[in-house]
């Protein structure tokens, strides 16, 4: 047999956990897994965080002043921000997949460049409400 035959390709169909780190996930799989964690920080924040804290805010000027000195911490605000963009990504991730279900950017590099707009778009949307949030304008 000849030594320039071409070897088979090695198929990964089952994937075991050791192999996990070397695996390289395309960007718009990668796009997608955020979009599923962000709904899922979404779905357990709005109960838990977010409607607690507007009831709070809603009820009188007192509970709207607690709610304020609430807000007010550092380390709320940075719990607020990952909020944010769990909710910015999951919205532009979520035009994306409605664009995909009508077919279109079904192409690698369209998906690929779109996923990549996804992340660049919800980052710096996440920057611009960062900083609104910690006082720099």
């Amino acid at each position: 047999m000849s030594d320039s035959a071409a070897k088979p390709r090695p198929q990964f169909r089952n994937i075991n956990i050791t192999q996990i780190a070397r695996y390289r996930l395309p960007l718009a799989g990668k796009v997608s897994i955020l979009h599923r964690v962000s709904g899922f920080a979404l779905f357990l924040a709005l109960p838990l965080v977010l409607l607690p804290l507007f009831e709070r805010s809603l009820i009188s000027e007192i509970g709207f002043a607690q709610f304020h000195d609430f807000v007010s911490h550092p380390l709320v605000k940075i719990v607020l921000l990952g909020l944010i963009w769990a909710y910015l990504h999951h919205f532009c991730a979520g035009i994306r997949f409605l664009a995909l279900d009508l077919h279109k950017g079904l192409e690698k590099h369209t998906a690929q460049r779109t996923a990549g707009i996804v992340l660049v778009v919800s980052l710096a949307l996440t920057v611009v409400f960062g900083l609104k949030l910690f006082g720099v304008f």
